[in-house]
């Protein structure tokens, strides 16, 4: 195995560990999807954003937006494993005064650029910050992910038209698709479909991969801008609650939580050791 690649499963075992210790800790939900999206973050925070630790407002840093706030905790995994607060931290996800609130939120959290959870907002959102990068000649870049049942928000059809009418090729926005929303399938709900040519239409690059592909999801974002003066859409295709029998492509695992034999077994399909995470 590459070195790289071994380098991106190792993060996304560590990563994975540490959202099943949270979830099953703060007896909170959304399991499935922060399973979801396991990969993507590995990938972004292991080496694509440029970003720094020891000075989380770094004027030229590059802004990360987790417009789907219920995958709070693959976020906070990640951010405790580049260093931006302490391990411990987390496990106070989802508890009573604790400094991990269940969804993204930036209040006194290193690392997180807006809190969020009310879908459909981190998307306008990052149309700004990726504007006003623009208008001030600044090298930073905007990355967001949202989900698949957040395309449903008319906001994001709004910041859809603005990205490529201002010109934003610093501005990437990847699609968690893991085709299950809150209550039912995405196709059952309001379906998508065609989502590439729609952004096609609005004028966006396209790119389409397998949302668990680390050598997919890296080339998918290196380099940006993929062309100049035109925002970058990454169609993920990903499982919900990747990894986990039970929750894999599971309507119930966006709320469900785990009890201890539940919390074991997936360990044991995940191949990680519950003692490595403090369990």
């Amino acid at each position: 195995m590459h070195t790289k690649e071994k380098n991106y499963q190792e993060q996304a075992k560590k990563i994975r560990g540490y959202v099943l210790k949270m979830v099953y800790q703060g007896q909170s939900a959304h399991a499935g999807s922060n399973l979801s999206a396991v990969d993507i973050i590995a990938v972004l925070y292991k080496n694509i954003l440029n970003i720094d630790p020891k000075n989380p407002e770094w004027e030229d840093r590059d802004r990360f937006i987790m417009s789907k706030g219920h995958g709070a905790a693959v976020v906070y995994a990640a951010l405790a494993l580049k260093g931006f607060f302490p391990m411990s931290w987390l496990d106070t996800y989802y508890q009573d005064d604790g400094k991990l609130a269940g969804h993204v939120t930036k209040l006194n959290v290193p690392g997180i650029e807006l809190s969020t959870g009310s879908l459909g907002h981190g998307l306008p959102f990052a149309c700004g910050v990726a504007l006003a990068g623009k208008r001030d000649k600044k090298k930073y870049r905007t990355f967001v992910i949202v989900s698949d049942g957040e395309m449903d928000e008319g906001s994001n059809w709004e910041a859809f038209l603005f990205a490529p009418y201002h010109k934003l090729d610093n501005l990437i926005v990847i699609l968690d698709y893991n085709k299950i929303q809150s209550l039912a399938p995405v196709k059952d709900t309001l379906d998508l479909e065609p989502v590439a040519d729609k952004l096609k239409a609005f004028g966006w690059t396209v790119k389409e991969i397998d949302g668990h592909n680390h050598t997919e999801i890296e080339s998918a974002l290196t380099p940006i801008p993929v062309k100049k003066g035109k925002p970058l859409f990454v169609i993920a295709h990903t499982i919900k609650g990747k990894g986990v029998s039970f929750m894999e492509n599971t309507v119930a695992w966006h709320y469900k939580n785990m009890d201890e034999k539940l919390l074991e077994q997936a360990f044991n399909e995940l191949n990680i050791k519950k003692e490595d995470f403090g369990l």
